[in-house]
């Protein structure tokens, strides 16, 4: 079959025609409704983070003793593009960034196959082995809760976010990671003095070896005759400060030296250099992100339905409250784009009505055009892509491109019946004639987005959505053209015949000397263009001039500036400052923002 029948077998059989444009539009408003919501392609950053801890360390030493041995062995990895490494007190974090082609997964077994090749040059005191896990630099969280209160200090809110809100918020569906930050759990510190310690003569390892004893729950064994077993059940474990000041550690001439005795015992946290502040009150933040693919809207929509039975799970006397809340940007954009997206259709039929002024004409580019979208929406389905700005603004781009090979079939279409042909025959001939002219303009728009395709890199990942679904949104329409088009041509347009004998209302003469004026001005325009051609073309090479000119001094970036009504910073100290010292200029500058009456909320943390 040449492609100029293409027509044919579907003008033959209509209600097939129907049914399949019927189901294309079904199909794709079911998948729009499925679809994923963000605000951007999800670009997944092949990323592995690789901590390792040793308590009491200075960050030269980790960095000699740890970070060094963990690159060395990790930098032997193919496909790694970027290591970086930061070493604090105690702990070493090493980031490696892979080639976006790398598979994250089988990266990660390489990371585990270095760890543990590493593993004979680290420090032999280590308290376990590096850990690993793979993260997305570029996935923002999509929720941020403060709890604060009045009643519980840090630790106890700590408590009860690690082990009760963050497990029922991980059990939503969507959520990919909760992190509990701005705080540590409760524990019993005892803060030694080395003056008491001098003058008893005891050493540290020796506190440590009493609070060890102190804490050991060991199995206690059994007693038993011949005709019964006991088993020994006792917990030796202490929970509270005040159980620790009597601990003996040694004895210092013939007397019990105690834990009391060399230092302070306080009922205190974990980490005491981790702080967070919400409006000024002392909080624990709820970090929470989303599993990729996951949509973003219904996802936090799940949580917050949550937050009753969260808040009946917890005390009283602790407050929830959302911070940051990332869908609120997301929502306005992506409304805004919807509600582009259905007054460009809209425009577009009314463009097309106000030319051909026939509500018949008219109905037939107005229905290739959503079905084209719809169908495009059922493709991203199979895709994976989701409802984002850039998917969004492809198909309201495409909303032109789309609706011109329904009107060069409806207008070739026209032109025969003008010739006092049939409906049949004129929608025969002339998608017939057409057919050749539709495919190769369709296929030369594709071939445009072709460079998008094939680019690499984080630009590519992120504009390849959007080149994919403008180009299917193109083909969709090229093949409703040579099928629906045709087909309702034949079946709502009438004979020219039919059509000069309807009479003629007021709002048809007066379009129709407007669009007679017009034609007028644009002959003598084209006349006065061709009397002059040099002139024409210094014109034209004038503003291919100042199209360069304006070309390089125009600003450029990757996205456009939006305003999303957050503002994020950071505190920066030396390196010599203690958190207790830290600790108040961070609550001074917190309330210096709080302090202006257009913001909000303000929240932050430390540490």
């Amino acid at each position: 079959m040449s492609l100029g029948n293409l027509c044919g077998p579907f003008l033959k059989r209509p209600i097939a025609t129907a049914l399949l444009t019927i189901a294309i539009a079904l199909a794709g408003a079911v998948a729009f409704t499925v679809l994923p919501v963000s605000s951007l392609p999800p670009v997944d950053f092949p990323t592995i983070s690789v901590n390792a801890s040793l308590p009491g360390a200075s960050p030269d030493v980790m960095a000699a003793s740890v970070a060094m041995p963990l690159e060395r062995q990790l930098g032997r990895i193919a496909g790694v593009s970027e290591i970086t490494s930061s070493s604090n007190l105690g702990s070493t974090n090493v980031t490696l960034q892979f080639d976006l082609n790398r598979n994250i997964d089988a990266a990660a077994r390489d990371v585990m196959a270095a760890i543990n090749a590493a593993r004979s040059q680290l420090p032999q005191n280590l308290p376990g082995n590096p850990s690993y896990r793979k993260v997305n630099p570029a996935d923002a969280p999509i929720l941020i809760i403060a709890l604060t209160s009045t009643t519980y200090d840090r630790g106890h809110m700590y408590d009860l976010a690690s082990t009760i809100l963050a497990q029922k918020i991980a059990q939503v569906d969507g959520i990919g990671q909760v992190s509990v930050g701005g705080g540590a759990l409760p524990a019993v510190r005892v803060e030694l003095d080395p003056a008491a310690l001098n003058k008893y003569g005891v050493g540290l390892q020796d506190v440590r070896a009493a609070l060890s004893g102190a804490n050991a729950n060991l199995p206690k064994g059994m007693v038993g005759d011949v005709d019964h077993v006991w088993t020994l059940q006792a917990n030796d474990q202490i929970f509270h400060a005040v159980d620790y000041k009597p601990l003996i550690v040694t004895y210092h001439n013939g007397a019990a030296v105690r834990v009391g005795d060399v230092g302070q015992v306080l009922d205190s946290v974990e980490d005491t250099r981790q702080a967070a502040f919400s409006d000024g009150k002392p909080s624990v933040v709820l970090v929470i992100f989303r599993q990729p693919g996951a949509n973003v809207i219904e996802t936090v929509n799940r949580v917050m339905a949550l937050i009753p039975a969260m808040k009946a799970a917890i005390p009283q006397g602790i407050d929830f409250k959302v911070v940051v809340d990332r869908t609120t940007t997301v929502r306005s954009s992506i409304r805004d784009v919807e509600r582009t997206l259905l007054v460009s259709i809209l425009l577009v039929v009314l463009v097309v009505f106000a030319f051909l002024r026939s509500v018949r004409a008219t109905t037939i580019p107005a229905v290739a055009v959503p079905v084209s979208l719809l169908g495009t929406c059922g493709v991203m389905y199979l895709f994976g892509y989701s409802l984002d700005n850039l998917s969004l603004m492809a198909l309201t781009i495409s909303t032109g491109f789309v609706v011109d090979d329904a009107i060069v079939v409806l207008e070739n279409v026209t032109r025969y019946l003008e010739k006092g042909h049939t409906p049949m025959e004129a929608a025969r001939l002339g998608s017939r004639e057409i057919g050749f002219t539709v495919i190769s303009m369709s296929l030369s728009l594709i071939a445009v987005f072709i460079p998008l395709l094939l680019m690499g890199g984080i630009v590519g990942r992120l504009f390849r959505e959007f080149a994919v679904t403008l180009s299917t949104a193109v083909l969709i329409s090229m093949v409703l053209s040579l099928t629906t088009t045709a087909v309702m041509c034949s079946r709502l347009l009438r004979s020219h015949r039919l059509e000069m004998e309807q009479p003629r209302g007021r709002l048809y003469r007066w379009s129709e000397r407007f669009f007679e004026r017009v034609r007028e001005s644009y002959v003598m325009s084209l006349d006065g263009v061709l009397r002059h051609p040099l002139l024409t073309l210094l014109v034209l090479a004038a503003t291919v001039t100042l199209n360069f000119y304006l070309f390089a001094i125009i600003p450029k970036g990757f996205f456009p500036d939006q305003d999303t009504g957050r503002i994020q910073g950071g505190l920066q100290v030396d390196q010599a400052t203690s958190f207790e010292a830290t600790e108040p200029r961070f609550r001074q500058v917190m309330e210096i923002v709080r302090a202006d009456p257009a913001v909000a909320t303000v929240a932050g943390s430390a540490g």
